[in-house]
C-alpha cells in the first residue's frame, strides 16, 4: 500500500519540481541541503536564497522584452522593486546587479535610496517612483533627492495637496505622476481604493494643477489593482478603464508618456501553483497598443512594481516539530518550536498560505495535523480551516525529530513582524542565514542575524539601561 509521506505527494502534485527534490531521502530547495542548514545552523531559522531575487526579476524582463518585440510596442519597459516587500540590503544589492528601479513607499525609503547613491548602486538615472500619502518629513526627502540633481525621482501625487507641498520645496521644475484610485472586487470590504484619485477626477485634476502649471510635469499615469494581475474580467475591465483615462490624458498632455502597472504579479504558494505570467503580459501589452491606436495617441513606456514577485520566493523558514497533543479524538496538535504570528505574521492576519513540507522522514507514514505556535494566543496555529488543503505531516514519533519548512515568505514578514524588536510572548525572532551560489554552483551560507536573546529584549523593555 502506498502510505509514505513520499507516496502522497506524488499521487497529488507533479513531484519533483524546479526548486523542489528529494536527496538522500530529505528535501533540498534550489540544490540546498535543507537538513544540513539544520544540522549546521540549529532551528528555528530563516534563510533567504539570493539568486532567486536576480532569477524573477530576469524572467519578468524576459516576459516584458518578448512581447514588446511580438508586437513591435514602441515603448520600454523598466521594471521597479517595490522596497516595502524587503529593505533589507542585501535583497536590495542582490536586486540591483540586474538593472532597475526603486520604488518607495515612506520618508525613510528616500534615505536608502541616498545610501545606495553614495556606494554606486544606483545613479542618478535610476527612476525613483515614489508612492503613498505623502506628509513633511516624506515631501521634505523627496524635495532634497530631486534638489540634489536626480531628475528621474518622480512623485506620485495621491491627493489634491500634494503638487503643493512639493513645489513649496523643490527647486524649479520636476516631474511628477498621477495615482488612479482604482475600484475594488465588488466582493471588496470598500468600493473604492484609498490611495490616488478617482478614474472621472483625473483629467480635471491634470487641467485644475498641472496644465497650466510651468513648475510641474505630469509623466506617468499609475494604475494598481489590490487584488493584483490576474486573469478575470475585474482585472481586465479595470484595466481597460484606464487605458480610457491614459489617452484622454495623452491626448491634452504631450509630456505624459509612462504608464505604471504597479505590482501584483502571484508568487507560488502550492505545489500545484499555475499562473501564465507570458500570457498575461503579452495580453497587457497588447491591449495597450489596441487602446492606444484606436485612440491614435503614442504607446506609453511601461514601468511595474514588483515587491512579493521579486523576492517573495527566494524566502524561507525551518522549525522543528516539538510535541504532539491529541486534544479530542480527531484533533492532533503538532507544536512547533516557534510562532506563526511572530515569524509568518501573514498567516494569521491575512490567512495567507505558503508551501508547506516536511524537511526529514518522507518515506514514513503520515497523518493530519494542525500545527500550533509557543505563544499563548488562540490564534497562533496554521491549519486546515484558515487554508484550502489539509496539512499532511510524517507522523509524529518523539524518538524521531520532524523539520518542517516553509517557503516563498520572502516578502513582508519579517516587517510586519518586528525584525529586531519585541514579539509576541516575547518568543525571540529565530536566526536568520543567507544562501548565496557561485557561477560554478558552489553554495554558501552566512549568518546574518543571531537568535535573540533574553538581554535583548529585556533592553528593549527598559529592565537592562
Amino acid at each position: 500500500m502506498n502510505t509514505k509521506y513520499i507516496d502522497l505527494v506524488n499521487q497529488t502534485f507533479d513531484f519533483p519540481q524546479d526548486e523542489f527534490k528529494l536527496e538522500n531521502k530529505t528535501l533540498q530547495f534550489h540544490d540546498i541541503d535543507l537538513m544540513e542548514l539544520v544540522e549546521q545552523y540549529g532551528v528555528p531559522l530563516k534563510f533567504t536564497y539570493l539568486p532567486q531575487i536576480s532569477n524573477n526579476i530576469n524572467r519578468a524582463k524576459k516576459w516584458f522584452g518578448d512581447a514588446i518585440k511580438k508586437h513591435k510596442y514602441k515603448g520600454k519597459y523598466n521594471y521597479c522593486y517595490c522596497t516595502k516587500s524587503s529593505h533589507f540590503k542585501h535583497v536590495l544589492d542582490e536586486a540591483l546587479k540586474n538593472d532597475i528601479h526603486i520604488e518607495t513607499s515612506s520618508a525613510f525609503d528616500i534615505d536608502i535610496v541616498e545610501n545606495l547613491k553614495a556606494e554606486g548602486k544606483i545613479t542618478d538615472k535610476t527612476y525613483v517612483i515614489s508612492n503613498g500619502f505623502k506628509r513633511s518629513q516624506y515631501v521634505t526627502n523627496i524635495a532634497r533627492l530631486i534638489n540634489n540633481g536626480h531628475k528621474n525621482a518622480i512623485p506620485i501625487i495621491d491627493n489634491y495637496e500634494e503638487i503643493d507641498l512639493l513645489s513649496e520645496e523643490i527647486k524649479g521644475k520636476f516631474n511628477v505622476g498621477i495615482r488612479i484610485a482604482s475600484e475594488e472586487e465588488p466582493k471588496f470590504e470598500f468600493y473604492t481604493s484609498r490611495l490616488g484619485i478617482g478614474y472621472k477626477n483625473i483629467v480635471p485634476f491634470y487641467k485644475n494643477q498641472i496644465q497650466n502649471n510651468k513648475k510641474v510635469e505630469l509623466k506617468m499615469l499609475h494604475f494598481f489593482i489590490n487584488t493584483g494581475i490576474r486573469d478575470n474580467a475585474y482585472y481586465w475591465n479595470e484595466l481597460s478603464k484606464c487605458l480610457k483615462v491614459y489617452t484622454s490624458l495623452k491626448k491634452i498632455c504631450p509630456t505624459l508618456d509612462s504608464l505604471n502597472i504597479g505590482g501584483g504579479f502571484p508568487i507560488k504558494n502550492s505545489l500545484a501553483f499555475e499562473f501564465d505570467y507570458e500570457y498575461m503580459v503579452d495580453e497587457i501589452i497588447n491591449q495597450i497598443k489596441l487602446a492606444c491606436e484606436i485612440e491614435e495617441v503614442a504607446v506609453p513606456n511601461i514601468f511595474t512594481e514588483f515587491g512579493s514577485f521579486t523576492v517573495g520566493e527566494s524566502g524561507g523558514a525551518i522549525y522543528e516539530v516539538l510535541y504532539q497533543k491529541q486534544q479530542n479524538d480527531r484533533e492532533k496538535w503538532n507544536m512547533i518550536n516557534s510562532s506563526f504570528i511572530t515569524t509568518l505574521p501573514d498567516t494569521w492576519a491575512i490567512n495567507k498560505r505558503f508551501i508547506m513540507l516536511p524537511i526529514n522522514r518522507w518515506y514514513d507514514s503520515y497523518e493530519r495535523v494542525l500545527l500550533g505556535g509557543l505563544t499563548c494566543d488562540s490564534d497562533d496555529y496554521y491549519n486546515s480551516e484558515q487554508h484550502m488543503n489539509a496539512i499532511y505531516l510524517p507522523k509524529y514519533n518523539k524518538e524521531k525529530p520532524l523539520y518542517i519548512g516553509f517557503f516563498n515568505t520572502g516578502a513582508y514578514q519579517e516587517t510586519i513582524g518586528g525584525f529586531g524588536g519585541l514579539q509576541h510572548c516575547l518568543i525571540p525572532s529565530p536566526k536568520h542565514i543567507l544562501i548565496n551560489k557561485d557561477a560554478d554552483g558552489n553554495i554558501s551560507t552566512k549568518l546574518f542575524s543571531e537568535q535573540q536573546k533574553s538581554e535583548d529584549l529585556l533592553k528593549i523593555l527598559g529592565y537592562n539601561e
